[in-house]
């Protein structure tokens, strides 16, 4: 791979990371296929070994990969400040449009000509996704193991329901116990790819993890105490501060795999809001940009907005959405300056590298589902499961309700981007636009 010779400038990623957060839809699938776009092949700061590697860090963390690995390579380009602008400009734009959305879902509780803007929001991400699936698989499935890795690992996603973490730990040790077992096929001992990250040195003095721990605790968890002091543990805000903590530990395996447990908690014991309510903040969250999990942003605006107790409804829900965003990201800041260090010193190490090997095989597969299952419900209104013998579900689409316009946009924007090599931002908003017309002029 070709390498450029300058160093990104502060000023210079700051853009970059900016368009990134602006141009971020389509949940952790587009995600990932836009900062590879971006920032492997267009810029070429990171080699793909070493984007893999960082993502395959990220993938072992609680919270949204996507963000993670932006904060990663933002920290690896500028350390601590970089990997703060990086993760923050990730989630900032994703944070107003939410915040906006969440007022006017309150206010008025239907949004048509929002709806219709981001109709055509999904088909281009596809068109993105499977894009990236493509490039991804070609760089990275290098024999036929990593092939098959990644084939099962789509398997027992796909049709098994498979806990993703399991998933991930799986391919580890089939990495592993491959490069063990056959070495002169193992990438293992592979030489590590150079790239302009590579270049900077690690220089850690003793007491760098306490440092980190020293300031990213108190910022993550010191709020909550005060809110907990100040208004008592039984006030909604302190209630909202602690619930959403725990959950920034323990959602491993994206927002899908947790989202089914916070509906239950916010509607049914805290009562912040209803299942309709919920089922249209998903729908919100689904169609701007950011991670999914900012759909937490608008569960904690709708509790609060019901219950403003002397503040206004607006404000309050402002207030508790600022709350929510700021524990469920900012433990995800403490990952990756905690890990990051030492998960760079051990590119290097063989046993690691091979287990790591395996995941980014599986990654491949990951992506793939993340593929599938993004691709089925933009196409089509209806997905059912289908169970059959052996523990297998699998989603069956009601191909009547197949949205032609949609697949044919999801073509346009493949050939648009793969044939006449048009930029992704070009793509979303031209396909935005094609969509809202045909949204409000022609369906």
């Amino acid at each position: 791979m070709e390498e450029s010779n300058s160093f990104p400038t502060v000023r210079e990623a700051f853009w970059v990371w900016l368009r990134i957060g602006l141009l971020s839809f389509g949940g952790p699938a587009g995600q990932i296929a836009l900062m590879h776009k971006t920032l492997v092949e267009e810029k070429r700061w990171i080699s793909n070994d070493h984007f893999l590697h960082a993502l395959n860090y990220c993938h072992f963390l609680p919270g949204p990969e996507a963000q993670q690995l932006a904060t990663y390579v933002g920290w690896l380009l500028h350390r601590t400040l970089g990997g703060i602008m990086a993760g923050t400009l990730f989630i900032l734009p994703g944070f107003f449009v939410v915040l906006a959305l969440s007022f006017l879902y309150a206010a008025y509780r239907q949004i048509p000509a929002v709806d219709a803007l981001f109709y055509g929001l999904k088909p281009a991400v596809l068109a993105i996704v499977l894009g990236a699936v493509v490039r991804i698989g070609g760089k990275s499935l290098k024999n036929a193991f990593s092939v098959g890795l990644a084939a099962v690992a789509f398997l027992c996603l796909f049709a098994f329901n498979v806990p993703f973490p399991y998933v991930i730990f799986g391919a580890a040790l089939l990495g592993w116990g491959h490069a063990r077992l056959y070495p002169q096929q193992g990438t293992a001992t592979a030489p590590v790819e150079t790239d302009l990250v590579s270049q900077r040195k690690n220089h850690y003095a003793s007491g760098y993890s306490l440092r980190v721990l020293a300031t990213w605790i108190p910022l993550w968890l010191g709020p909550v105490l005060a809110l907990g002091l100040l208004r008592g543990w039984d006030d909604i805000y302190t209630r909202m501060g602690i619930f959403f903590s725990k959950m920034a530990m323990v959602t491993f395996g994206g927002a899908y795999a947790v989202l089914a447990y916070v509906t239950q908690e916010a509607v049914a014991t805290y009562g912040w809001l209803t299942t309709t309510d919920m089922i249209s903040g998903l729908a919100l969250a689904e169609s701007t940009p950011g991670p999914l999990i900012l759909v937490l942003q608008y569960v904690g605006f709708m509790g609060a907005y019901s219950a403003p107790g002397t503040l206004s409804p607006v404000l309050a829900g402002t207030l508790a959405a600022i709350l929510v965003v700021w524990v469920t990201f900012t433990p995800c800041f403490l990952w990756i300056f905690l890990g990051a260090p030492y998960v760079e010193r051990m590119r290097n190490n063989k046993n690691l590298s091979a287990a790591l090997a395996g995941i980014t095989a599986a990654v491949v597969g990951v992506v793939l589902n993340l593929s599938v299952w993004f691709g089925l419900h933009a196409l089509f209104a209806s997905v059912t499961q289908w169970h059959g013998p052996v523990g297998i579900t699998l989603p069956l689409p009601n191909v009547a309700t197949l949205d032609l316009f949609a697949l044919l946009l999801s073509v346009a924007a493949f050939i648009a981007m793969t044939k006449f090599k048009l930029g992704m931002g070009r793509v979303l908003v031209a396909c935005a636009l094609v969509g809202w017309l045909g949204k409000t002029l022609v369906l």
